[in-house]
């Protein structure tokens, strides 16, 4: 597969054709996914679970207020999910609470049980500038080719949002490696707000593993716009520039759409016969959105970018693929609603894809390519 250098990305994507650009059919898209009845949500606050915080030297109920925005991953024959746990401390607002990782493991990606205390968390180390008293959110995961694990979240110091890097053997004990764009450029991103890094994959089995094109890992992140960055070792990152020296947007809102207000990206980005699906959380806006939907509903969408230059994009759905429908999705501390993708993963047959449900709970959707019914669909390869 012949894949062109950044310089020439940027080349091709700025000399491309404007306008929209959609999906002229369904064949490249993942799914369709259905949210299988009476497990949802599969992970729900837990009161009751425990641990002493480096921040305030007590113990804390990490996750009693809030358990949602889960990565997932297979290991071992089981289904891990990472995800995003709140105390019930600080401001009754979204982002005022202290947020740290906990984990959750399943033998059949649907009945879930958990660590007692987190795995990733503010602590007395050399983040503590990053992650204090806001914590650790929102995660997205990858395996690496030694079999390790790269776990993508965001650092929140409730000043600036800065994604960051985290790497680990067993999912339990994380190495943090600070943010990921602290050495592009000198330095010209650090202050960067970021979030959302969902690293290219392939998929080999029940894995998802991270794949170069080019010779170098690339990543989709962000919001209100989808940007691109690549590296050379999954820690370090470079955001690409377009000519004018400004971060590349490859995935922007789109009036008169279920994102017409923001677009995020969402799990790892994926290796298709088609192309590169890149699965992304939605916005619908209040003034010049969608309006067969809520103000401010997020939904999930799919992109297709092109397998010999991952800044290209070749189609997008005009429609959600996937979008609160149930109580649970609308009922917490973001009452619009969300299915919030964060979590992807083959796992026998079928693909679990694990979401946040109105900023509070973890719901999951399958989709099983042997019942599909618009044929072959984009299957990962």
């Amino acid at each position: 597969m012949s894949v062109l250098a950044p310089a020439t990305v940027f080349l091709m994507l700025l000399s491309a054709p404007g306008g929209s650009v959609s999906g002229q059919g369904r064949a490249w898209m993942l799914g369709p996914f259905e949210k299988p009845n009476g497990v949802n949500p599969v992970i729900t606050p837990g009161p009751a679970s425990q641990f002493r915080s480096a921040m305030s030297d007590t113990v804390v109920r990490w996750e009693e207020h809030a358990t949602f925005n889960p990565a997932a991953v297979v290991k071992d024959g089981s289904v891990f999910v990472l995800y995003r746990a709140e105390d019930a401390s600080g401001e009754r607002a979204i982002g005022g609470h202290t947020s740290r990782i906990g984990l959750a493991q399943s033998q059949d990606g649907l009945h879930f049980t958990r660590n007692s205390a987190p795995v990733l968390y503010p602590d007395t180390d050399a983040q503590r500038q990053y992650e204090w008293p806001g914590g650790v959110e929102d995660p997205r995961i990858v395996q690496a080719e030694d079999g390790s694990y790269v776990l993508t979240y965001t650092q929140w110091n409730r000043r600036v949002p800065r994604l960051a890097v985290a790497t680990s053997r067993d999912l339990v004990r994380w190495t943090k490696h600070g943010p990921a764009f602290a050495k592009a450029y000198g330095g010209k991103y650090l202050s960067l707000e970021s979030k959302s890094g969902a690293i290219l994959a392939r998929v080999e089995a029940n894995h998802v593993i991270a794949a170069k094109l080019g010779g170098t890992y690339w990543m989709y992140f962000n919001v209100p716009d989808i940007l691109i960055a690549t590296s050379d070792d999954l820690i370090a990152w470079t955001p690409l520039e377009d000519m004018n020296g400004n971060l590349l947007k490859v995935l922007s809102p789109r009036p008169g759409h279920f994102d017409s207000w923001l677009v995020e990206a969402g799990p790892p980005a994926l290796l298709t016969e088609h192309g590169i699906v890149v699965l992304y959380n939605a916005g619908n806006s209040e003034t010049d959105g969608d309006s067969r939907l809520p103000a401010r509903i997020y939904t999930g969408g799919q992109a297709l970018y092109d397998l010999r230059n991952p800044a290209k994009l070749v189609a997008r759905a005009d429609a959600p693929f996937i979008q609160p429908t149930e109580d649970y999705e609308r009922t917490g501390q973001y009452a619009a609603g969300t299915t919030f993708v964060e979590g992807l993963v083959p796992f026998n047959g079928r693909w679990y894809l694990y979401y946040g449900t109105a900023d509070s709970r973890v719901g999951v959707a399958v989709w099983d390519p042997k019942r599909t019914d618009r044929g072959e669909g984009g299957r990962p390869r």
